[in-house]
């Protein structure tokens, strides 16, 4: 399980993106009457190349480009596969961290419990714990999920959202322990059911509610997560210019934080 530390040097893809805008910076205006002059000698050479595009030959040798490309991309970086799965790992945990975020979840509501000896049910006002326990618990296994998904990953903007989510976890961290939540290895959350139960309102309210609460900030970082995932994934199309789908993996400027 891999924590999330830095992310490795995509200079390589930099240089990599440079030398394709260069091979294939073509002004194509030429075949269809741009302001040029050509010589006849030109012209000729001009139907030709239109012939060979009108052939397929143009056709056969930009697939073999682009399979070339996409196989190098492939074992460099995070597969289409990959990039959806942490896509859907990540819009779980922002529903998860919205679903804490609602104040109805935090209410007192009338509680009706029975008397296992006489069978007698009476009725008191308290907080839900057993849907309080289960919303906590569904948003802790979908942060370690996304966590895990993203320290594996080799998309920048991908590992810095996640970076940026851990690194608010630990700013919360004290809290996080009086609300019965510990991290634990590789930045992964572990829960303690009795602890919540037993935690302070006041604190748990503090954490999860509002939009700067930690609930607020995961979800927004879960959302940025869902975003670079799927700005990869669905960068590159045959059908269209395979730099501007480099240009979208890579940025010329690499944040120094990170």
């Amino acid at each position: 399980m891999s924590e999330i530390k830095s992310f490795s040097d995509y200079e390589r893809y930099a240089d990599y993106a440079n030398r394709c805008n260069r091979n294939w910076n073509i002004n194509f205006s030429e075949f269809f009457g741009g302001g040029g002059q050509t010589t006849s000698a030109g012209s000729s050479g001009i139907l030709s190349d239109y012939a060979a595009i009108k052939n397929g030959s143009y056709g056969k040798l930009l697939k073999a480009h682009y399979a070339n490309v996409e196989k190098e991309l492939s074992a460099r970086g995070d597969t289409p596969q990959k990039l959806t799965l942490m896509k859907t790992g990540a819009d779980s945990l922002k529903q998860s961290a919205d679903a804490l975020n609602q104040s109805s979840l935090w209410e007192k509501k009338k509680v009706k419990t029975k008397n296992p000896e006489t069978g007698e049910e009476t009725e008191t006002e308290d907080y839900d714990w057993k849907a309080i326990t289960k919303t906590v618990q569904s948003f802790v296994d979908d942060y370690n999920d996304v966590v895990k998904e993203a320290g594996e990953s080799d998309t920048r903007g991908v590992l810095r959202q996640a970076m940026w989510m851990t690194n608010a976890t630990k700013m919360n961290a004290s809290l996080l322990s009086k609300a019965g939540i510990k991290i634990g290895k590789g930045n992964q959350l572990e829960l303690d059911g009795d602890a919540l139960k037993s935690a302070d309102m006041s604190t748990l309210k503090s954490l999860f509610c509002g939009y700067n609460s930690y609930a607020g900030e995961v979800s927004r970082k879960a959302a940025g997560i869902s975003i670079a995932a799927n700005r990869v994934g669905s960068g590159y199309t045959r059908n269209g210019v395979y730099a501007d789908a480099l240009d979208r993996l890579v940025s010329r400027k690499i944040d120094e934080e990170v």
